[in-house]
């Protein structure tokens, strides 16, 4: 039985996620299995994911996926390179193949850019550039091109991500293939698109109570209406509370706060009145906004750089069909994957439950009360196949 990967944030799940199910069905019959790790209720562009976790890893096995793993919150809110990173390190486990969508999905160029990433050359050149005073991405273009890679690929948002995926598999040398397949529509589209809506527009259509469920498969429909939406101007107050409170240390020990950036960011916490004009006050054209969304989400959850880089001791697992329910069995005698809400003496379980419970700030009804991820429960799919001895089947 073949076994694709996905990384995935499904924030929310709609319409060209459920084409890319399909579209690996299509290529490894209906017998293959899916598996996603999923980003949990922080997102990679630094913010709260607008529904729970638990009803998106649903979505996603009732729309086509076998098995739902929560990518952790320090891997979440990692740059491009450690959410790739992490991802392809969870999923190398167990699957053979890493699937993912881009604007070229020319495997070739991909690699070639990922290789060129990996070159010794590399660090040196993009150092030069960063000195000239532009931004980080402009910075790695024109290294890459003087390295004679495909650097143009680097300017759309997919294509990034998938480079980043691709160098992750070489510098792991994880036993995975890569899949790129081409992600039509805009990533930032405003405007949702019939058949290839943005994530972007539909969390915008679902905060302002317009209509979305046209953009969304009929299973996530069912699981995503009347669910409480969470959104980062809900927790603004919350935000402010932390940052004013900090010291100069805890603004130094920062994620992504290297040049100075942390004391910049300390400077106008301790000046402006919203977080708006906190984020403007510190943006510039070398940094991006993405970066400075992570780091201002870091220092709300109280995650400094050295917790950003240390290794997770478990995953969980949020939803399973019975074709992931059999690929579990395959790592029974693993303690490195635990059910959604089981707990652990680990340290790094008490401050897992301390993130969920400051999710639940978020919500824009009204506060939630903590302790959810304790109360939180696995969701398992009505059975796709018998529930044969794992031993008897071959997985690639």
């Amino acid at each position: 039985m073949k076994v694709v990967g996905i990384i995935c944030e499904y924030n929310p799940l709609h319409l060209g996620h459920e084409k890319q199910l399909h579209r690996v069905r299509q290529l490894y019959g209906e017998d293959c299995a899916i598996v996603c790790a999923m980003s949990g209720n922080f997102v990679q562009r630094g913010a709260p994911a607008i529904l729970d976790k638990s009803l998106r890893a649903k979505a996603a096995v009732q729309c086509g996926a076998d098995l739902v793993l929560e990518l952790p919150v320090t891997t979440s809110l990692s740059s491009a390179e450690g959410f790739a990173a992490g991802g392809v390190a969870i999923l190398a486990r167990m699957c053979s193949v890493l699937c993912f969508g881009a604007e070229t999905p020319d495997p070739g160029a991909l690699n070639a850019a990922a290789q060129a990433l990996l070159d010794s050359r590399f660090p040196e050149l993009l150092r030069r550039q960063l000195k000239q005073g532009i931004s980080f991405p402009a910075a790695r273009q024109r290294a890459l091109e003087q390295l004679g890679a495909p650097w143009e690929i680097l300017s759309q948002p997919n294509n990034i991500l998938a480079v980043e995926y691709c160098k992750a598999i070489l510098s792991q040398n994880a036993p995975m293939t890569p899949l790129p397949i081409l992600r039509e529509g805009s990533y930032h589209d405003p405007v949702p698109q019939a058949a290839n809506p943005s994530a972007t527009a539909l969390r915008e259509r679902m905060l302002a109570a317009a209509p979305w469920e046209a953009y969304v498969p009929a299973p996530a429909r069912e699981a995503f209406t009347s669910a409480p939406l969470h959104a980062i101007q809900a927790g603004e107050r919350a935000i402010l509370s932390r940052l004013r409170a900090m010291e100069e240390a805890d603004f130094q020990a920062l994620p992504y706060g290297s040049e100075g950036l942390w004391r910049k960011l300390m400077h106008a916490s301790r000046r402006e009145a919203a977080l708006e004009q906190i984020l403007t006050a510190v943006k510039s054209k070398r940094y991006t906004r993405s970066r400075l969304d992570r780091m201002v989400m870091c220092a709300f959850l109280g995650i400094t750089e050295p917790m950003l880089r240390q290794s997770i001791p478990y995953i969980r697992v949020l939803a399973f069909s019975g074709r992931g329910r059999l690929l579990l069995r395959r790592e029974r005698e693993s303690a490195f994957f635990r059910n959604a809400g089981q707990p652990s003496r680990d340290p790094y379980w008490l401050l897992e439950n301390r993130w969920e419970d400051l999710y639940g700030l978020f919500c824009i009804r009204e506060p939630e009360p903590p302790g959810a991820e304790g109360r939180r429960r696995i969701y398992c799919a009505p059975e796709l196949q018998p529930t044969n001895s794992i031993e008897m089947l071959s997985f690639q």
